[in-house]
């Protein structure tokens, strides 16, 4: 293949290199944001907004972790809370929190419906507010394990704000995950922002791991893989915090 880097220089790349799929991986993710890739999928009927190679890796993560408590700041049509309420049942283990400032009636009225609904509690708030924080470790016994996926607003300001307030309910050995640290690379791009190369979740996370002794960013490690490329294709580049004290 053909690529012509930053330089404005063509450059050909194997098909079977690292960096040949890096390149075709860069493009995928660029032009699936610019055509809205993502707003095309369903998770047992509900519309769930992920990228299908985040929904993987976050199938294998929940598997390796095993939590008890699922806690997702912004369900949006319920799809994504759906499908970790599906994991939860097929483990045998766990179920789902999902915390909404704006969940429109429509969707609360189709996950209410849901034959998963057992699995999943709601709380109505913004997922900084006290409140909503209060609600949530009440919601929580003080022996569960505890993983929280951030995937409300995406600012880095109020995503650095969820990260200090959940970090304490997080488990040893487990992950708090700040989604759509993408944002950074689609600058320019259609519904983007000019600020988003630095007013995203990913400079977010790594803002708050660096103030930190008991996080670490890192990915979490591949169970399976047996070919050549190691690093995901993902739209949630630095969001992987591991609790380790």
């Amino acid at each position: 293949m053909t690529v012509a880097p930053a330089t404005g220089a063509e450059q050909s790349l194997p098909m079977d290199t690292r960096e040949a799929f890096a390149a075709v991986a860069a493009a995928y993710l660029r032009c699936g944001w610019d055509n809205k890739y993502v707003y095309s999928f369903t998770w047992l009927g509900r519309p769930i907004i992920q990228l299908p190679d985040d929904a993987f890796r976050l199938q294998e993560l929940i598997f390796a972790v095993k939590p008890d408590v699922i806690v997702e700041t912004g369900i949006a049509h319920g799809g994504s809370a759906i499908f970790y309420a599906s994991l939860c049942k097929l483990i045998g283990r766990g179920r789902v929190i999902g915390v909404e400032i704006d969940l429109r009636p429509h969707n609360r009225v189709a996950l209410d419906a849901h034959p998963l609904r057992s699995l999943i509690s709601l709380i109505d708030g913004s997922s900084i507010d006290p409140a909503t924080i209060a609600k949530l470790r009440a919601a929580i016994a003080p022996d569960e394990t505890v993983l929280v996926l951030l995937d409300s607003r995406h600012t880095k300001e109020h995503v650095l704000a969820e990260l200090r307030a959940y970090a304490p309910l997080v488990t040893i050995g487990s992950y708090i995950v700040a989604m759509d640290g993408i944002m950074r690379h689609l600058v320019g791009a259609p519904r983007s922002a000019p600020d988003w190369e630095w007013n995203n979740p990913a400079a977010a996370a790594r803002e708050f791991v660096s103030a930190r002794k008991d996080f670490e960013l890192i990915e979490p490690p591949l169970p399976f893989n047996e070919g050549n490329i190691s690093a995901r294709v993902t739209y949630c580049p630095d969001a992987f915090l591991r609790r380790i004290a």
